[in-house]
C-alpha cells in the first residue's frame, strides 16, 4: 500500500512542510516516485521508520 504527503501528514500530526524537511534532514523515509510529480511512501517504509522511533 501506498501512502501520499496528505495521508502521511495526517498519520504523523505534522505538516507536509515538515515531512519534507525531515527527509531533507535524513530524518524520514525518502518516497518512492511514481511519476515527476507523484511521490508516495510505502507502508512496510513508514512502519520500519515507527519501530525505529521506539
Amino acid at each position: 500500500m501506498f501512502y501520499s504527503i496528505k495521508e502521511v501528514s495526517k498519520r504523523y500530526g505534522v505538516s507536509p512542510k515538515s515531512i519534507w524537511r525531515w527527509i531533507r534532514e535524513g530524518r524520514f523515509p525518502k518516497p518512492v516516485k511514481l511519476a515527476p510529480k507523484t511521490a508516495r511512501w510505502r507502508e512496510s517504509d513508514l512502519r520500519a521508520y515507527e519501530e525505529g522511533l521506539g
